[in-house]
């Protein structure tokens, strides 16, 4: 499967004659099962129609003064949000200067200075503007801040030319965009990841639940696979669509959640439960349904294994990261946690109702912000705190931190052995 799967695009596009392979490649991009949204500077639409891409897409174009309803209530902010990846293909010079330097004159400048996204150019201008100093400088300058450049390709030129400048073919672009989401940072290690609800029954209909998605754990699940390694994913009942991970595991209760996880841990570098575990089971499941014949129903619970904290304390134990969804108190809560259960790092996550003027966060949204904490020999040692983003974003800065702490643990282990 393509890492294009499932990821949020977009697509800007500038002014210059290669415009029209750009048609192409938001087909191709769709086909790699990404979703596409397509920003036009005013000079693309000189080149190529909003319509092509707007049916290309199945969504309306974004570009500056839209009157389309949809497409100017995603406003810059949303869109930068949105993204997974901003590939700006074909890029001119103009639009190149502009990035190199912090320009947000336009909508594309300015979604790309407020994206946390992955960010890619494709230069495609004339031979000897391709070669000009001040367009060297400028893509150094791009570079150096960590976007990704795509070519140019040499060959036959639009002005009948022939040299360095040529935007790369589709299929190059496609490949250089997938390779982007591929880091390697754990490349071969074993994780164990648990993710969603787990359900304690109450008779054969009803269950005791939570609100939890499952989106944070996949997402992570995601990352991991894309950064190289080995994933098993344990998962309660969820709606999405698991990621092609090495092993999925669907549970139900915590018990057997337990049971999966217990079964896995063996030979597992890093463990991750962003599962939201019920804490207490239904002492006496019914064996029959229920029935409504009584005011009131009493329920005796009893109290489930705590299964990170069985995990974090194996003898030959993995690299433990937990999860604390709270409501009040959030980052003293979570620090206690990560001392009482004796982990190696926590995230922290607001799961409180959140501000009209902000997007909802934790269970059942696309989006989050996060709170890291991590420890060394008992003691607190560090944190580090993720603003509002998407889910899938959020995870591939979450695991990049994981890989570097795993790997500062193991260079410690190895000199203090």
């Amino acid at each position: 499967m393509s890492t294009l799967n499932g990821k949020n695009i977009v697509l800007g596009i500038t002014g210059g004659i290669a415009a029209y392979k750009s048609a192409d490649l938001t087909r191709r991009l769709i086909e790699a099962g990404a979703d596409v949204r397509v920003v036009m500077t005013t000079a693309a639409t000189e080149f190529v129609t909003a319509m092509t891409f707007q049916a290309l897409s199945g969504h309306p174009v974004f570009f500056d003064n839209n009157d389309d309803a949809e497409a100017s209530g995603m406003k810059h902010i949303e869109l930068a949000r949105w993204a997974d990846a901003i590939i700006v293909a074909p890029a001119s010079a103009n639009t190149i200067a502009k990035l190199a330097h912090g320009r947000a004159d336009n909508l594309l400048t300015t979604l790309c200075l407020a994206s946390e996204a992955v960010k890619c150019f494709a230069p495609a201008m004339n031979r000897v503007m391709w070669d000009d100093l001040s367009t060297q400088s400028n893509c150094k300058r791009l570079t150096d801040k960590n976007w990704f450049q795509f070519g140019p390709a040499s060959g036959s030129q639009a002005c009948g030319e022939i040299g360095e400048g040529r935007m790369l073919e589709v299929s190059d672009l496609l490949s250089s965009l997938e390779h982007c989401f591929k880091s390697g940072e754990l490349q071969g290690l074993n994780l164990v990841i648990t993710a969603g609800p787990t359900y304690e029954a109450i008779d054969p209909v009803r269950f005791i639940g939570n609100r939890s998605s499952g989106r944070m754990g996949y997402a992570i699940a995601d990352a991991a696979r894309e950064a190289g390694a080995n994933v098993t994913l344990i998962s309660g009942p969820s709606h999405l669509s698991p990621p092609e991970v090495k092993r999925f595991v669907a549970v139900e209760s915590a018990d057997e959640m337990q049971q999966a996880v217990m079964s896995s841990i063996k030979n597992c570098h890093i463990y991750i439960s962003t599962a939201a575990v019920s804490d207490y089971r239904v002492a006496d499941v019914a064996r029959q349904k229920i029935k409504k014949t009584e005011d009131g129903l009493t329920l005796k619970l009893t109290k489930n294994d705590d299964i990170i904290s069985v995990v974090a304390n194996q003898q030959v134990r993995p690299y433990v990261v937990g999860f604390a969804a709270e409501t009040e108190n959030v980052a003293e809560n979570a620090r206690q946690k990560l001392l009482r259960k004796k982990l190696d790092m926590i995230v922290a996550n607001d799961v409180s109702e959140s501000s009209a003027d902000e997007p909802d966060i934790g269970f059942n949204s696309d989006y989050n912000a996060l709170h890291v904490f991590w420890s060394s020999k008992g003691q607190l040692e560090g944190e580090q705190q993720f603003e509002l983003a998407r889910k899938s974003l959020l995870a591939r800065k979450l695991i990049t931190l994981i890989a570097n702490r795993y790997r500062d643990n193991t260079q410690h282990a190895k000199d203090t052995a």
